[in-house]
């Protein structure tokens, strides 16, 4: 059931549940704005279908040299399917912005969702702040080619921040509406080049990539740890809750349906191009284009013309992934920050628009010096214009999956702890069974990626960073860990509204006088 309630109100929900996520008409976020369709453009946008099939698919063909990449998508998108029934089911009952934050709070204990909020925002912040290296390159590389414009790739990483930065200050709408054109036209490019894939087809029109035995052998590891960073973002329809029209059946109904045309989309596309190169070529032109090989397709069969138009939207692209992260860290800062987890300024919102302003400046702010910082580390590299690429997009984008998927993980724990405090009628299946499965196959995903740290972020044998960047996340939610200990002791007030979704006197307001700060159970 839905918990929309008044933040005033003070009664349990009927199945005994807190209400969550409600806001004074002045102080929280755009209430009930973004449709389903909008919903849907803005989860599909942070997996940048068109990045992902020429850098992600290419990249996994050439590292894990196995043709049954396209198995893998639907191995991924079905084990995801799995975990949106639990966090679906939870979405119904707890309207928050900070999505992990406040289910992990509720199903495993306010210290443990501090902890997940801390993980969280440095997952997603080195998700997006590494999505910029290679945006850089891209428009750099592209300006350079067609233009004959010299521009270093971090100004050009610094022109699409400001971009993303006044999306992120704006309505929420307009970044959906802004979202949607470049998500539509990224899928009209990639099925184009399914299309012409599928119609060059060198060794004619092959099921092989589907096989079984071409994915569960020796490299499945690579596949599974590649694969599912392309799925990341699918879970933050939840982010946005508070600002969906009908968030129990919204969030719910985008999940679903971002998670289908994700899979089947990413499958049916590594699965083309494998058909468009040879599946007998695909790991061998893989390994040597690269990112490049569904450009180079299209030059050879389609006409620079076409080339063009795909690369400046692989850019487009690009962008749009960023505005979605973006928006994503925003709300996660926006949420601590009203329930004063982190400083309570964090929580301000634009007094018409009602966008989370402080968060999305304090992202962009982080943004500007991580781009600097590398832009300094990066001047006279040995490798030269593909520096941000092999460094800021390479280990902050692998460093920040790592972390999502270990949440993800969690929160399926989560999901089986709150509904067996509070059943609500809900079956066995949503309950416990399919989040269990998921937390299985979350887990064991989570270990693949952190075995094959090394070689997702491109090391030539053992390296100190595939220790360090794993590290900086996992210590980073055992600090969050730390505080919300910190809180429990010597702020109980704080320490009780943690993922209510309301302020500090709304959230103490709320709770009946014999109930305890800091109860056993959190």
């Amino acid at each position: 059931m839905s918990t929309s309630t008044t933040p005033s109100s003070n009664l349990p929900a009927p199945d005994g549940h807190r209400p969550h996520g409600h806001l004074d008409a002045g102080g929280g976020l755009d209430r009930r704005t973004l449709t389903v369709p909008s919903l849907v453009f803005l989860i599909i946008a942070a997996s940048a279908p068109l990045t992902v099939l020429a850098g992600g698919v290419t990249s996994t063909y050439a590292v894990a040299g196995l043709l049954g990449v396209p198995l893998g998508y639907v191995l991924l998108g079905l084990l995801l399917a799995l975990f949106a029934v639990g966090y679906g089911a939870m979405s119904t009952r707890i309207t928050n912005a900070g999505a992990f934050y406040a289910y992990i709070a509720d199903g495993l204990g306010r210290r443990q969702g501090i902890g997940a909020s801390w993980l969280a925002l440095i997952s997603y912040n080195a998700m997006q702040i590494g999505i910029y290296g290679l945006f850089g390159f891209a428009l750099s590389s592209f300006l350079e080619a067609r233009l004959g414009i010299g521009v270093p790739w971090w100004i050009s990483a610094l022109a699409g921040l400001v971009v993303v930065g006044v999306l992120g200050i704006s309505r929420v709408d307009l970044s959906a509406k802004v979202i949607a054109v470049l998500v539509a036209l990224e899928f009209l490019v990639v099925i184009v080049v399914d299309v012409l894939s599928l119609a060059v087809a060198p060794e004619g029109i092959s099921a092989q990539p589907f096989m079984p035995t071409e994915l569960f052998t020796y490299g499945i590891g690579a596949v599974l740890a590649f694969g599912v960073a392309a799925f990341m973002g699918f879970e933050s329809g939840a982010i946005y809750s508070e600002e969906v029209k009908d968030p129990a059946r919204s969030v719910p109904k985008a999940t679903f349906t971002a998670v289908a045309i994700i899979s089947v989309f990413y499958a049916v596309s590594a699965w083309a191009l494998a058909v468009g190169v040879g599946p007998g070529q695909i790991v061998a032109a893989s390994r040597e284009h690269g990112p490049d090989l569904v450009f180079v397709l299209l030059a050879q069969h389609g006409g620079m013309l076409l080339t063009d138009i795909a690369q400046v939207l692989f850019i487009t692209s690009l962008l749009a992934a960023l505005i979605a992260f973006h928006n994503a860290v925003a709300r996660y800062f926006f949420s601590l920050g009203r329930e004063s987890v982190l400083p309570s300024w964090l929580g301000a919102v634009g007094a018409r628009n009602h966008a989370p302003v402080a968060g999305s400046l304090t992202q962009s702010a982080f943004a500007v010096v991580l781009v600097a910082v590398f832009a300094i580390a990066g001047q006279g590299s040995e490798l030269g214009p593909l520096f941000p690429v092999l460094t800021l997009f390479t280990w902050l984008t692998n460093a920040g999956a790592f972390g999502l998927i270990f949440l993800l993980a969690v929160t399926s724990v989560a999901v089986i702890g709150h509904f067996r405090r509070a059943p609500g009628g809900h079956s066995a299946w949503v309950r416990w069974i399919a989040p269990a499965i998921s937390a299985a196959g979350l887990g064991t995903v989570f270990v693949l990626i952190l075995v094959n740290f090394d070689v997702l972020i491109g090391a030539e044998g053992p390296s100190p960073l595939a220790v360090v960047m794993p590290g900086i996340i996992l210590l980073t939610g055992a600090a969050g860990l730390m505080w919300g200990e910190y809180l429990r002791r010597y702020r109980p007030e704080v320490f009780t509204g943690v993922g209510s979704g309301r302020t500090v006197d709304e959230a103490t307001a709320a709770v009946p006088a014999h109930q305890e700060a800091g109860d056993v159970r959190h």
